[in-house]
């Protein structure tokens, strides 16, 4: 299975925070939205950085309530890893277990066409364990649901 198909299910829309706006700011679209990290672009194409709660957590204890009113440049990471729609879940499964990340942007042709949390890919899963389940039980009994 490939990250195009959690994308076909989740959708495509990814919310993008300015590198120029504050933190403040940043908390607030991340509980407008109910998410846990947002990409850091300009223009909403172009992945500049990407800033997750935790982020935000290290930062206040590095530096009080002033990391507050800096901007989202500041504490952003600038190496983001990326993949593509045609990524393998497997693949990006590992990445993000590996290099502890919990949010990967998906970008085509240079651009930014998604974002796939930890979330996603563990709903992916047992989505699949599901199906093959059923599969598996109509198969044994001979009853189609």
């Amino acid at each position: 299975m490939r990250i195009s198909d959690i994308l076909r299910v989740k959708g495509e829309r990814v919310v993008t925070v300015s590198p120029e706006a504050d933190v403040t700011e940043l908390l607030s679209v991340l509980a407008e939205h109910g998410i846990g990290a947002v990409i850091v672009s300009r223009d909403g194409s172009r992945v500049e950085g990407i800033v997750s709660e935790r982020d935000i957590v290290r930062a206040l204890a590095e530096r009080g309530a002033a990391v507050l009113s800096e901007p989202v440049a500041a504490i952003q990471t600038t190496e983001v890893r990326s993949v593509d729609r045609e990524a393998a879940v497997d693949e990006v499964e590992r990445l993000m277990t590996e290099r502890r990340f919990r949010h990967v942007p998906v970008i085509e042709n240079g651009s930014l066409r998604g974002v796939v949390s930890i979330g996603d890919v563990v709903k992916f899963r047992i989505d699949e364990l599901v199906h093959e389940r059923s599969t598996l039980e109509e198969y044994i009994t001979g009853e189609r649901a």
